[in-house]
């Protein structure tokens, strides 16, 4: 149901735009379809291999419609650090919008990561540094959770193995700036923004996706510190419109986690 409801609520919105219309033709030709199968949809001048039909759906609301991770770059060449690139849904909204910035894409699951890499190259997306390791506070790998789709997580307990990490803080030191930094990373961004607390004086953009899982603390106020610490003015979003939240803890129903936000952060 809460699907329809974004629908009818959005309707409006969505209609005004090109990408807009588009996002509700694929709710309707995907969002229906059994969870968790692979498949290849098509969209704008794309054909991306998906591995769930609905997360790929909000994928595109999230990064073509609303345009989320647009910023003003002001010189011909920004560059872009991906942090959880997923399937390259982003990359290729980057690539699009900034056709000559360097792009350096992280992702940790080694099965999503092979995906990525196909998409990218398959759609002739070209210039991406695809680096098929978690974002960490070190190169020792990390226990990793495989999840179904966009699922996985340093808490899932599904699949767990070990996987090779990169620490943040040594790609955001050698750089003389960074144009945009994206941390997508499933619940290891706090740990990471601690660690690279005195390394974002280059960031003049950045987007977190904040996630709290059930059963471990709430850091939000660690991460808002470390953005106001650094400079920063920013904004929080969420797109949950949960009703009766003192009853209602769940995220849309989710067992594992409690709350998810869209922080965006910029220099003013």
């Amino acid at each position: 149901m809460w699907l329809f409801r974004y629908l009818f609520t959005n309707l409006y919105r969505a209609i005004q735009t090109a990408n807009g219309r588009r996002l509700l033709w694929l709710f309707f030709r995907y969002a229906g379809r059994p969870r968790h199968q692979s498949g290849i949809i098509p969209f704008l001048q794309y054909r991306f291999q998906v591995p769930d039909a609905l997360s790929f759906v909000w994928q595109f609301k999230e990064i073509f419609a609303d345009e989320s991770y647009r910023f003003q770059a002001d010189i011909n060449e920004p560059v872009i650090l991906d942090c959880g690139a997923n399937i390259g849904s982003s990359l290729a909204y980057f690539r699009q919008q900034y056709p000559k910035a360097r792009i350096i894409a992280f992702e940790a699951d080694p099965d999503i990561g092979a995906i990525l890499k196909q998409n990218l190259a398959n759609n002739r997306i070209d210039g991406v540094d695809v680096v098929n390791k978690a974002v960490w506070i070190d190169d020792d790998g990390i226990d990793f959770g495989s999840g179904e789709a966009d699922s996985a997580s340093l808490f899932s307990e599904t699949n767990r193995r070990h996987v090779p990490s990169v620490r943040l803080r040594d790609y955001l030191l050698r750089e003389t700036r960074v144009d945009m930094l994206k941390i997508d990373i499933e619940g290891a961004e706090t740990d990471v923004l601690i660690d690279c607390r005195d390394a974002l004086r280059h960031v003049r953009n950045l987007f977190i996706e904040y996630h709290a899982y059930i059963g471990h603390p709430q850091t939000l106020g660690t991460v808002v510190q470390i953005l106001e610490e650094s400079g920063f003015r920013y904004y929080i979003d969420s797109n949950q419109a949960r009703v009766r939240p003192l009853v209602n803890h769940r995220y849309r129903g989710n067992d594992v986690m409690d709350l998810q936000l869209n922080i965006f952060a910029y220099r003013p």
